[in-house]
């Protein structure tokens, strides 16, 4: 049996999608710029495009402006936001300690510029609180950036909450849904939303498309200048066929979002459950506001690394952590954060499943993993050590 558990990295292309992908690539492929009848077929399409995705977040057309994925969306949020608090004189962002790189990297870019950042802590729960957001926010503060969904440990964020924390204040407020879009409902004016990104990817669309929802009158500053694609806030000619296939994916994840929450969450639960019956292993994150396909535990005594080939030789895709790190020896960032001790982060796996996985995949999990565990830790002196007591058990 071969299983793909690993949907937060990405996802297969859905034939929705690659259906709406087709006839950009074969008969409309005009440049929606150009005024010929071919050009503003296209031109039409762009347009159905962009409204699904307002329809879907609650948002006006012209407020949404496509990207090349979910980074790109993160660093032209952040960067807008700030350029428009220096010139009122704040140049203070808040944010949390388990974002994404996409969000830290930009962050330690905008205190290159000049701006002062603080990292909020993050509960043992991995949920954080408005109030945490409240107690942070100065007079100075331009910006607070805070993730709708854990991309690792897949614990949801209060978000309505900090956003009228944020409006309360007169701050900005973005949030990265890359995990949250077309997984879980967004209102970007009830939840007092200005800034969100998120990557088509992630819900069955193509990769290399995101979506930036700014808010009507927030002046966005450019990352990628050239032509005056996208309102002029995005040069570059549209990439037409990602596009259409992400409007398509999005809207189908919207419409079946209920059935299929209601599909992955037993399936969730259940791997919790059984997994968290392995001798000192824990749960990451809290075990009900998460996102419902993601499973996320450590292992103690258990290197991540040998545990995902092992798994790959039974013919299952899962991950230690965010696939933008997999290169990394370092233990994640998220699950220090969270203040799993080095050597206890090293032991993390992540299943991220989504509507196709079925019961018989999520079983055949539950047979292969504890004898994987089993065995890496058979071979491990430091499991010798924890069990012989010269080293104490950390879970």
């Amino acid at each position: 049996m071969y299983v793909y558990a690993d949907n937060a990295a990405t996802t297969a292309v859905s034939k929705t999608a690659l259906d709406a992908m087709m006839p950009c690539l074969t008969e409309c492929y005009g440049n929606p710029s150009s005024l010929y009848a071919i050009g503003q077929r296209a031109a039409e399409k762009l347009a159905e495009a962009r409204s699904v995705f307002a329809q879907y977040l609650h948002a006006q057309t012209g407020e949404i402006t496509f990207t090349s994925g979910g980074s790109e969306a993160d660093n032209q949020a952040i960067l807008s936001a700030g350029m428009i608090g220096a010139k009122e004189g704040k140049k203070h962002i808040i944010s949390t300690k388990f974002e994404h790189h996409a969000v830290l990297h930009t962050l330690r870019r905008m205190e290159r510029l000049g701006f002062e950042v603080t990292l909020l802590d993050i509960p043992e729960n991995g949920v954080v609180t408005a109030e945490q957001v409240r107690r942070a926010i100065r007079p100075d503060t331009c910006l607070v950036s805070v993730m709708f969904a854990n991309n690792e440990i897949g614990t949801v964020q209060p978000i309505a909450e900090i956003g009228a924390v944020c409006a309360q204040a007169g701050v900005l407020f973005h949030t990265d849904a890359v995990q949250a879009a077309g997984h879980l409902p967004i209102d970007v004016q009830a939840m007092h939303i200005d800034l969100l990104s998120l990557s088509a990817h992630k819900f069955h669309g193509p990769k290399g498309v995101g979506v930036l929802y700014a808010r009507k009158g927030i002046a966005l500053t450019n990352v990628i200048e050239g032509g005056a694609q996208e309102r002029g806030k995005r040069a570059g000619t549209e990439n037409m066929p990602g596009i259409c296939g992400a409007a398509a994916a999005f809207r189908e994840a919207c419409l079946h979002m209920d059935e299929n929450a209601a599909h992955l969450i037993p399936l969730r639960d259940k791997l919790l459950t059984e997994l968290s019956k392995i001798p000192h292993s824990i749960i990451n994150g809290d075990r009900v506001k998460r996102l419902p396909g993601n499973v996320n535990l450590c292992f103690e005594g258990v290197e991540g690394e040998s545990m995902l080939l092992l798994l790959d030789e039974k013919g299952i895709s899962a991950s230690s952590g965010s696939a933008c790190t997999s290169g990394s020896l370092d233990p994640s960032h998220v699950l220090l954060a969270l203040g799993r001790p080095h050597e206890v982060a090293h032991g993390s796996l992540r299943l991220t499943l989504c509507e196709t996985n079925t019961a018989e995949e999520a079983d055949y999990i539950l047979s292969v993993l504890p004898g994987i565990v089993d065995y890496l830790r058979d071979m491990s002196p430091v499991w010798d050590e924890l069990e012989h007591g010269q080293r104490k058990h950390q879970i």
